[in-house]
């Protein structure tokens, strides 16, 4: 995705008549002719009717030479024309504007010293101003589309950031379901190679799991509801392969089912809990889930009782690459405001916490 181009000439009436360029050039024509008028004679009244259509005449000449011709030759800048326009216009504009307002029978200004004199101040005074006004505002428009330029390439960077982090994140997606379904499809086989009677009914169990969870691996985030409804076929499934091992418990709170987070989150701390907890104690163990909300925070903790790592040295992104994973995605999907943290439990098992921002069902 490209951000669109951006003309360094405004086109189009609003560069012509703008209020804040209308407002600025009444405000200078005002003050010269009250200057011209009161400060070196002639009247004040007559010297307003002369120096602001003179400032608005200027004006517009210095925007219609912004954009016309369209194309200039190559040994000519368009600021140059514009400056040069609006200091050929002076002149004219001023001996217009001077025969306009002089009243009818009075002799032209030409051909009267006094009325000469008068035109000869504001021309100079026009003169002297407007070229140098014409400049600032060429500064103040070149800085402005500066502006617009870097908010432009801020935007379109911003987007192949975003297109990159969701890249990454597809490509993580695409680690994590092997990576279950393998442990998964892994401990069915082990049962079938033992001969187990109650084979069939897991395999069926993992049947109706996987038909409910697969359609559903690409998609990046999912509402807690869903996510714990996933946990608890799985660990359906995981106790039906081992009854006399494995216990579970849900604790859910009120309205946290409508929260969303990525999918498979929580799947991974629970996933993790059985594979280095319950798995490897001969003794097995129990698995609690809790979910709850934390003012602006969603909280999820998982913790076993099994005899996995023995210690803290044991525990974390070395147990293998679910949680590995699992932090990686978590760091794009929330910009670094996530936090999974892993510890051992006296006298022995795992607790596994991760909090996150809230983020409700149509936010």
């Amino acid at each position: 995705m490209h951000a669109p181009a951006v003309s360094a000439r405004p086109h189009g009436l609003r560069p012509l008549l703008g209020w804040p360029r209308l407002r600025f050039t009444l405000l200078c024509s005002i003050a010269l002719g009250l200057l011209l008028g009161i400060g070196l004679g002639g009247g004040p009244v007559l010297m307003l009717f002369r120096s602001v259509p003179l400032g608005v005449t200027l004006m517009l000449v210095f925007g219609v030479f912004g954009q016309w011709p369209r194309r200039l030759p190559r040994w000519i800048e368009r600021w140059v024309l514009q400056v040069i326009a609006v200091a050929a216009a002076v002149p004219l504009a001023t001996a217009l504007f001077v025969v306009l307002t002089t009243a009818r029978g009075e002799p032209l200004f030409f051909s009267d010293s006094d009325a000469m004199g008068a035109y000869l101040r504001l021309t100079g005074a026009a003169l002297l101003i407007a070229p140098w006004t014409a400049l600032g505002a060429l500064v103040r428009q070149r800085e402005a589309f500066a502006r617009h330029q870097a908010l432009a390439f801020a935007l379109e960077r911003s987007e192949f950031e975003r297109q990159a982090v969701e890249a990454r994140l597809r490509l993580v997606h695409a680690q994590v379901a092997p990576h279950f379904l393998f442990n998964t499809l892994a401990n069915v086989q082990a049962m079938v190679e033992a001969g187990s009677p109650r084979a069939p009914a897991v395999l069926r169990s993992l049947i109706a799991y996987l038909r409910a969870a697969v359609p559903r691996l690409d998609e990046a985030e999912t509402l807690l509801g869903e996510e714990l409804d996933l946990v608890r076929a799985y660990l359906e499934l995981m106790h039906m392969r081992m009854p006399d091992r494995l216990q579970f418990a849900l604790h859910v709170d009120e309205g946290v089912r409508g929260l969303r987070c990525p999918r498979m989150t929580l799947l991974t701390l629970v996933e993790n809990a059985v594979r280095h907890g319950i798995d490897p104690s001969i003794e097995g163990g129990r698995i609690d889930v809790h979910a709850r909300r934390h003012e602006s925070r969603c909280v999820l903790r998982v913790t076993d009782t099994g005899g996995g790592p023995g210690g803290p040295e044991g525990l974390g992104i070395g147990l293998g690459t679910g949680l590995a994973t699992l932090q990686e995605r978590l760091r794009l999907a929330f910009d670094g405001d996530a936090n999974l943290r892993v510890s051992a439990l006296e006298p022995h098992g795992v607790s596994a916490e991760l909090d996150f921002p809230v983020r409700e069902l149509g936010r």
